[in-house]
């Protein structure tokens, strides 16, 4: 049952990202169609495809992150016996995990310090903290699935698993 109710998670997360890139793709090329044939652009486009291009780069790490899909050097680690497999994608998931819940750290007071600054795109005067927010949770999710991730590697471990054991028959 856990399973499922991550898979839907990271679908409606995977979907979120898809919906922003299908947003700047629109966005970019209704704008240089205007652009070319017209000689008018849409009003901040250019600062709205870069916010919306963060937010769906934040909200897709989550995805990768937790699926362990991003750019990976398995060099030594195809060398490796299992067991020190294990503890590679632990430690790499850990480390993974530190490093993601600082920078959802420092995006949450980058998100603070937006609203606080109140900082505006040019052209229509659209509060930023509002797209910084968004992407913060997408960050936010990130760190929530490293979690996950993690302790299934742990339980999956057969380190784990003989020490499980260990633990329950020694009572």
């Amino acid at each position: 049952m856990e399973s499922s109710v991550i898979d839907r998670v990271i679908h409606g997360i995977e979907l979120t990202a898809a919906g922003f890139l299908a947003a700047v793709t629109a966005l970019m090329f209704v704008s240089v169609f205007l652009r070319y044939l017209f000689a008018w652009s849409i009003p901040d486009s250019y600062d709205l495809s870069c916010l919306m291009l963060g937010i769906l780069i934040f909200w897709g790490m989550a995805g990768a992150g937790y699926r362990g899909e991003h750019i990976t050097v398995d060099l030594l680690w195809s060398v490796c016996a299992p067991r020190v497999q294990e503890a590679m994608d632990l430690f790499a998931a850990l480390v993974t995990l530190v490093a993601m819940a600082a920078f959802a750290w420092m995006m949450g007071n980058k998100v603070l310090g937006t609203l606080r600054d109140n900082v505006l795109t040019y052209d229509t005067q659209m509060p930023v903290w509002v797209f910084y927010a968004v992407a913060w949770v997408g960050l936010a999710a990130s760190v929530l699935l490293l979690v996950v991730r993690a302790v299934r590697l742990v339980l999956r471990s057969d380190a784990f698993a003989r020490l499980s054991h260990h633990l329950t028959t020694a009572e």
